[in-house]
C-alpha cells in the first residue's frame, strides 16, 4: 500500500503510530482531524452508533492488519497457520505477526516505524543469520540473528543509527547489540509484551464465523 496511512488511524478512531515521530508532533493528521475519513466522516462523530458483533470483529481484524502492514490474503494465511499450532490461536497469530522481519527491525529500534523498517529490508540493508534478505515478511525463530549488512554501514543513516536507537526501548524477547548493529530473537513474545490495544479474540471470532 502506497497511499496515505493517516486515514487508517482516523478510521480506527485512535493513533496506530504508522508514521513514527510524526505521530507525536503537531503535524499528526489524527490530532488535526480526529474524525473518520470520507464524505460523511466529520458528521459521523456526532452520531451515536450501535456497534454489532460483526463490526467489532471486523474493526479488530482491520486494526491488526494496518498496525503490521499486512494485506488480507496474507493475514488470513497467518491465521490458518496459527490454527495448526498448539496453544491459543489468537496469541499464536500475534506471535507470528511479531516474528516478521520488518517488525523485528522496528522493535530493535533500527527504524522509526514498521513501514520504514519494511522499506529498509526491501532495499537489502539487513542480513538474517549472515545471509542477505529483502523479504520483510520473513518469519524469524528463536536463535535467529539480524545484522545490518556491511555494505550499508557507510550510509549516513546507519552511521547515526546507534545514537538514534539508543533511546528506543527493546522488548525482553529480543537482544540488541548497538555496537555491532545487530540483534537476535531470544524467544517468542508473551502476550503482555505485545500491543495491548489489539483484540486477538475478536479476530478469531471474525474468522470463525
Amino acid at each position: 500500500y502506497r497511499g496515505p496511512v493517516c486515514k487508517f488511524c482516523r478510521r480506527e478512531g485512535e493513533k496506530l503510530f504508522l508514521k513514527g515521530e510524526r505521530c507525536f508532533s503537531p503535524k499528526c493528521s489524527f490530532e488535526r482531524r480526529g474524525y473518520a475519513p470520507g464524505q460523511h466522516g466529520k458528521g459521523s462523530q456526532f452520531r451515536r452508533k450501535r456497534e454489532s458483533d460483526y463490526t467489532r470483529q471486523l474493526r479488530a481484524k482491520q486494526k491488526a492488519r494496518r498496525v503490521y502492514g499486512v494485506f488480507e490474503r496474507q493475514f488470513r494465511r497467518y491465521y490458518e497457520v496459527s490454527l495448526g499450532r498448539r496453544g491459543l490461536t489468537g496469541l499464536n497469530l500475534l506471535q507470528i505477526l511479531e516474528s516478521r522481519l520488518d517488525n523485528v527491525v522496528f522493535r530493535l529500534g533500527y527504524a522509526d516505524s514498521r513501514p520504514q523498517a519494511r522499506l529498509m529490508v526491501t532495499h537489502g540493508h539487513f542480513q538474517v543469520n549472515g545471509r542477505r534478505t529483502d523479504v520483510p515478511s520473513m518469519l524469524l525463530e528463536p536463535g535467529d540473528t539480524v545484522t545490518v549488512r556491511e555494505g550499508s554501514r557507510s550510509h549516513t543513516y546507519f552511521k547515526e543509527l546507534p545514537d538514534f536507537a539508543e533511546n528506543k526501548a527493546v522488548p525482553a524477547w529480543l537482544n540488541r547489540d548497538l555496537k555491532g548493529l545487530s540483534g537476535s530473537v531470544i524467544r517468542l513474545p508473551e502476550r503482555s509484551e505485545i500491543d495491548g490495544n489489539l483484540s486477538e479474540q475478536s479476530i478469531v471470532e471474525y474468522y470463525s464465523r
